[in-house]
């Protein structure tokens, strides 16, 4: 069986590293792994293909930015072409983003079969790109590999057929278990003086919170201000960057630092103080590394994080930040328990329901 793999953002190459190594020791499943280079940054895309011991890509399409109909057109163009030329059983995507939906549109034009990791999770916010790109990936996948009951349970309310539901587990966590004895300190921790659980993380990059500069700086702003003197390390999406060199935004505890690779930025996750952040992915981390996690927005869609993990939604409210930091510095948080089969060995499951054809 050949097997066609497409990652294109950050978050993806997380999620398909576990998957490349659990076939690699599977006889009889072969893979080919595209690259649509929708994050084109080295800290965004090369640097996690050497953290993560993952192969270079077969092919790397080099589609960059750009508006979200030209850079899914983009992609749809360049992979439509690679797959014309290299013929698959099946298309493997993984999480949400631009490429995820668009090569799903294009395999399953081409006939081929389509199989999405992490399917069937909804925040219900359609203002997100992600959340448009769940829905339509859901709507034309074959093979629906979910991360929580309650994606399950999204997927039958939609009418997914019940045999091709396969809940395995969170490929994130296969990921993040495996790398926790590699953790690295970033560079800039001595010259910051950085000390364990007195710093915090934070990470904004969703259009709903950076794209109205006046907004976002009311937001910077209230986050500084219950920061009190605590340092703020701010690993600055590209997207963030060009909306900051306009804010002249000026914070004496606040450290805009590169994209950080793999890591090291786990390294600050499990060493922070808390993580403030409006990733959907950091939130699963968080919470199995057991670090209070104040998320700003209003819905998630992995709920599981907030009823079993460490995350909290106060979108950009100012009452509920004001509570979750109080609560924070009175060490007044919920702490992790287990979620269901977020064990570390989700790729294995996956890949066995890959070779056995897809039968539950």
């Amino acid at each position: 069986m050949k097997i066609t793999i497409v990652a294109g953002a950050r978050p993806n190459f997380m999620k398909i590293a576990p998957i490349i190594h659990a076939i690699e020791k599977k006889e009889g499943i072969t893979y080919r792994l595209v690259h649509t280079g929708q994050h084109y940054n080295k800290n965004l895309s090369e640097t996690f293909f050497t953290e993560l011991n993952i192969p270079k890509p077969a092919v790397n399409l080099e589609v960059k930015s750009g508006s979200q109909a030209t850079q899914t057109a983009a992609i749809m163009v360049a992979f439509e072409k690679d797959l014309e030329e290299n013929k698959t059983d099946l298309v493997l995507v993984v999480g949400d983003v631009t490429s995820t939906m668009a090569c799903a549109i294009v395999a399953k034009k081409a006939h081929v079969k389509v199989a999405h990791v992490e399917a069937g999770i909804r925040s219900g916010d359609l203002t997100m790109p992600e959340e448009i790109n769940r829905m339509v990936t859901d709507s034309i996948t074959d093979y629906f590999f979910t991360t929580s009951v309650s994606a399950n349970k999204n997927l039958l309310k939609a009418g997914t057929p019940e045999n091709r539901i396969f809940f395995v587990g969170n490929v994130m966590i296969d990921t993040l278990k495996k790398n926790l004895p590699l953790i690295k300190r970033p560079n800039f921790w001595d010259i910051l003086h950085l000390k364990e659980k007195q710093f915090y993380v934070l990470t904004l990059h969703r259009p709903s919170n950076v794209d109205a500069k006046k907004d976002f700086s009311k937001l910077l702003q209230k986050i500084m201000d219950e920061s009190d003197d605590t340092p703020v390390i701010f690993p600055v999406h590209p997207r963030t960057q060009n909306i900051l060199n306009e804010a002249n935004l000026n914070f004496e505890n606040l450290h805009f630092v590169e994209p950080q690779g793999y890591l090291s930025f786990i390294y600050l996750i499990k060493n922070a103080k808390a993580v403030l952040t409006d990733s959907g992915g950091i939130t699963e981390e968080a919470s199995v590394l057991n670090i209070p996690c104040i998320t700003f927005r209003n819905s998630t869609e992995r709920p599981e994080t907030c009823e079993l993990g460490t995350n909290r939604l106060v979108g950009t409210d100012f009452k509920k930040i004001d509570r979750a930091f109080k609560d924070l510095k009175a060490n007044n948080w919920n702490t992790y328990t287990e979620i269901p089969k977020w064990d570390g060995h989700t790729a294995t499951r996956i890949v066995e329901i890959i070779a056995n054809g897809y039968e539950q």
